[in-house]
């Protein structure tokens, strides 16, 4: 569930781009801090900050850093979830309903800074300010309330591949699902 609310807030962030001015296709690179807060349908919130990494060749790193250390490596066929503090790494194969042309053709321009998108029956809202994506939210399958803030968004900057390669040291755990 966790590592595909991630996977869908990419493609929902690569469907802007293909639906607005800004056109997906000039898109190189995408990279933002950014401020994760979910809410519980009793009242309660958790907040996440930390980096995102994205090339267009597929490739998608999310650096959470509060307040736990977790990475999510995202490549075309696996997400990997680097989790340092418990020495341990899960690997899952991608599902095959996660197709990225069908979640760019569905994101709609609803006004100026908004768009709307819905997958496997979940609404995403997407919010945009100077051509750049400023938030997404959406509610999960769990009713929590997800909004997802970009700050210091930079596009088609240099994003070395190496950052995308996980390489567990030998004494994780890796869990295959």
């Amino acid at each position: 569930m966790f590592y595909k609310s991630v996977i869908l807030g990419f493609f929902l962030t690569t469907s802007l781009f293909a639906n607005s001015s800004f056109s997906f296709e000039n898109l190189e690179t995408f990279k933002a801090n950014f401020t994760q807060t979910i809410k519980s349908a009793e009242d309660k919130n958790i907040e996440y900050n930390g980096e995102v990494f994205i090339k267009n060749t597929g490739n998608i790193l999310w650096k959470y850093k509060t307040p736990i250390q977790k990475n999510v490596y995202v490549n075309n066929s696996y997400v990997i979830i680097d989790e340092p503090q418990l020495e341990q790494a899960i690997i899952t194969s991608l599902q095959d309903d996660i197709n990225l042309i069908e979640i760019l053709k569905k994101a709609k321009k609803v006004d100026e800074n908004k768009y709307l998108a819905n997958i496997e029956n979940t609404d995403y809202e997407i919010f945009v300010k100077n051509s750049n994506i400023e938030k997404i939210t959406y509610k999960d399958k769990l009713e929590n309330f997800v909004a997802i803030n970009f700050l210091d968004v930079v596009n088609n900057s240099k994003i070395d591949d190496g950052i995308f390669k996980f390489s567990a040291p030998d004494y994780y755990d890796i869990i295959r699902k």
